[in-house]
C-alpha cells in the first residue's frame, strides 16, 4: 500500500511501517523544492524482494565509502534487521527519487534497555549527489520516530555527518574500545 503526502514547505513526516511516504526535500534557506523523495520501510513482516534487498546492500556498500564495511558485513546487518537470521530484528528505511535509491538507513534492535540503548543505527548513507540536501536528515528523523527506545550509533570523529547527529540530539557518551579475536 502506498500513501502519498505532499508538503507545502519543509516539515517532518512520520513514516508508518509498510507504507510508502512521499515528501519533498527542501532547501532550508529558501524553502524551495529541490526534489520529491519516497521512503519505504522494511521489517521482518514487510520484507523487500530479493532484487530490492540486493539493491539496498549494493547501495550501502557503494555510498558508505570510507566509513563502510565489507559487503558481507552489510548483508549480515540487513539480514539481522529483517530477521533472516536469529535476531531481534529491526528495520530498514529506503529513500528513492523516481526509481533511484538516494538513501538507506539500517537499524537493529539490541534487546537491551537502560544500560545499553535498545537500538543501534548500524548504517546510514545518502547518494553522493544528494548529500547536503536533507535526505540523511529525513532518514534519521524517520528512524528516530520508528525506533522504540534509545538509539546508539558509531561515527568516526572526522565524519561530516557527526554534526547532523549532534543537531538531532545524539550525544557523545562514551569512547569505544574493542578487542578483536
Amino acid at each position: 500500500m502506498n500513501i502519498g503526502v505532499v508538503l507545502l514547505g519543509c516539515g517532518r513526516i512520520i513514516s508508518v511501517c509498510g507504507l510508502s511516504v512521499i515528501y519533498y526535500i527542501c532547501c532550508a534557506e529558501t524553502k524551495m523544492q529541490i526534489f520529491m523523495v519516497e521512503t519505504k520501510v522494511y521489517t521482518s513482516f514487510l520484507k523487500p524482494d530479493n532484487y530490492q534487498r540486493e539493491s539496498i546492500v549494493d547501495f550501502l556498500h557503494t555510498h558508505l565509502e570510507e566509513y563502510g564495511d565489507e559487503r558481507q558485513d552489510i548483508d549480515k546487518a540487513v539480514a539481522y534487521a529483517l530477521k533472516e537470521r536469529a535476531s531481534l530484528g529491526g528495520f530498514i528505511i529506503k529513500a528513492k527519487k523516481a526509481d533511484e535509491i538516494v538513501g538507506v538507513v539500517v537499524v537493529n534492535r539490541t534487546g537491551m534497555e537502560g544500560y545499553i540503548p535498545e537500538n543501534i543505527l548500524v548504517y546510514i548513507a545518502s547518494h553522493k549527489r544528494c548529500r547536503g540536501q536533507g535526505v540523511g536528515k529525513q532518514l534519521m528523523q524517520e528512524a528516530i520516530e520508528l525506533s522504540q527506545g534509545d538509539i546508539a550509533l558509531h561515527v568516526e570523529p572526522d565524519n561530516p555527518a557527526k554534526f547532523l547527529y549532534e543537531k538531532l540530539g545524539f550525544e557523545n557518551k562514551y569512547f569505544e574500545m574493542r578487542f578483536k579475536k
